[in-house]
Order: structure tokens, then C-alpha cells, then sequence
């Protein structure tokens, strides 16, 4: 609140009216070409320039076409030549001269390429570059309350636009299925270890293209024929044995009449 309404008076301060010097500039363009150390100072008092005083002492001296020295045994508003770089700036400075050897620094005014501006003086300098920080301030809390939100029942959070569309713009990344499961690859494994043991390799290949090499495979020794024979017999023996007798019916009674 209180940074909003120094903003307030600070561009209020600051804002160039109609009447502000620092806001206006003037040119002659009939001057341009022939401006030089000599006659800038002609050039700046012309009738038509909003920033020369009619009541300066070089007014004065130029009506009773003196030079320029006899300022100096003046008291007043004078405008003299501070610094020139020909053939783009000069630059005049507006003082008040109070004896020949005390003079105070009213203004600074500087001409570019013919035209005319007069320089912000230390306040205004300083005032513009708060207004500018303060304003970018109150710019960057503005815009952080509009990403601000509240509800009773979850507090405040941040929500940001740019997060939603980066979210909606980002492709859905898919899963990649697998081809099989732990437990079909653990399956099959163990099933080719099954078979592996059952029907061993005949053949052994120590490097491709290398010739394969025979295995040799160790077979179970076969149980004699006799054995086999005599458990033969055992299975037939036991079938042929006599089944035990069977309890004969019961006899049939006759009825009393």
C-alpha cells in the first residue's frame, strides 16, 4: 500500500508538464550548420528559445553591444559557455553571479547536433531512478498476488498458467511394456533346464566356425533280463492267487399265517 502511493506521488512529481523544462527541447535549423564556439551563445539567446531569460545580464550587454568581459563586473542571471566539443555539443550553464569572483549554479543546458535540452539537475536524477525501481517493485508484487490463491480449507498456494500449459504441452510419455513377466521368464528357464537335463547335447561347438565335437553321453546301465523277468512274474503271480470265498446268500424263511 504505502510503496503504491509513493509510486503515486513520485510519477505525480515527476510527470513532464506543460510548463517543465525537462520535458521540452527547441531547435533552430537555419543555426545548425554554422554553429561553432563563437556564436552558440547567439544562438541560444534567440527570441524563439523557451529556455533563455530575457532579463539576464547578457541580454543587457548585448543591447549595449559590449562583450562578453564585462559580465564579470556584473550582478545577476548570466549564461556562459562551460564546455564545447565541436561539431556536436556544447554545453551552457545559467548562474547567478554575485560578485566578480562568486557565482552559483542555476541550470546546466546542453545542445546536440543544434538542439537543445536542458540538463536534470541531482532531485530529479535520484527521483527518476526510485520511481523506476519502485515501479518495477510494485510491478513484481502485482504479479505474484495474481498467482496467489486461497481457500478456507487448504491455505494459500501459488498457481501458475505457465505450469499448467507446460504440462499440457509436454507429450505423455507411455510405459514400455515387457515382453514377458519375472515369473514366465523364471518359468521358461527352469523349463530348459528340464530339458537340457533330459536331452543332453550330442554335440559340443568350442568357437563359431570350429568344427563340432562329439559328446559323450553316459547311459544309465540297463538292469539284466533276468530281473526284468522275475518282475514280471511277481505281477502275474499276484493276479492268479485264489480270491477269498464269498459268504453264501441267506436261506429264505416262510411266513406264519
Amino acid at each position: 500500500k504505502y510503496i503504491s502511493q509513493y509510486h503515486d506521488y513520485l510519477f505525480g512529481l515527476l510527470s513532464p508538464l506543460p510548463d517543465n523544462p525537462l520535458g521540452i527541447s527547441w531547435v533552430d535549423s537555419g543555426w545548425v550548420p554554422i554553429l561553432n564556439p563563437g556564436n552558440v551563445l547567439d544562438y541560444f539567446s534567440e527570441r524563439s528559445n523557451p529556455f533563455y531569460d530575457r532579463t539576464c545580464n547578457n541580454e543587457v550587454v548585448k543591447m549595449q553591444r559590449l562583450t562578453l568581459e564585462h559580465l564579470n563586473q556584473m550582478v545577476g542571471v548570466e549564461y556562459i559557455l562551460l564546455h564545447a566539443q565541436e561539431p556536436i555539443l556544447y554545453i551552457i550553464r545559467k548562474q547567478q553571479r554575485q560578485s566578480a569572483t562568486q557565482v552559483i549554479p542555476l541550470a546546466d543546458y546542453y545542445i546536440i547536433a543544434g538542439v537543445v535540452y536542458q540538463a536534470p539537475d541531482l532531485g530529479t536524477v535520484i527521483g527518476s531512478r526510485v520511481l523506476s525501481a519502485v515501479h518495477g517493485i510494485q510491478s513484481a508484487f502485482d504479479e505474484a498476488m495474481s498467482y496467489c490463491r486461497y481457500h478456507p480449507s487448504k491455505g494459500y498456494w501459488w498457481h501458475f498458467k505457465d505450469q499448467e500449459e507446460r504440462e499440457k504441452a509436454k507429450p505423455k510419455s507411455k510405459k514400455k511394456e515387457e515382453p514377458s513377466s519375472l515369473f514366465q521368464r523364471q518359468r521358461v528357464d527352469t523349463l530348459l533346464l528340464d530339458l537340457r537335463s533330459k536331452f543332453p547335447p550330442t554335440f559340443y561347438q568350442p568357437k563359431p566356425g570350429e568344427k563340432p565335437i562329439p559328446v559323450e553321453v553316459k547311459k544309465e546301465p540297463e538292469p539284466p533280463t533276468e530281473a526284468v523277468k522275475q518282475e514280471e512274474r511277481e505281477p502275474a503271480a499276484k493276479s492268479s492267487a485264489p480270491a477269498p470265498p464269498s459268504k453264501p446268500p441267506p436261506e429264505k424263511r416262510a411266513r406264519l399265517q
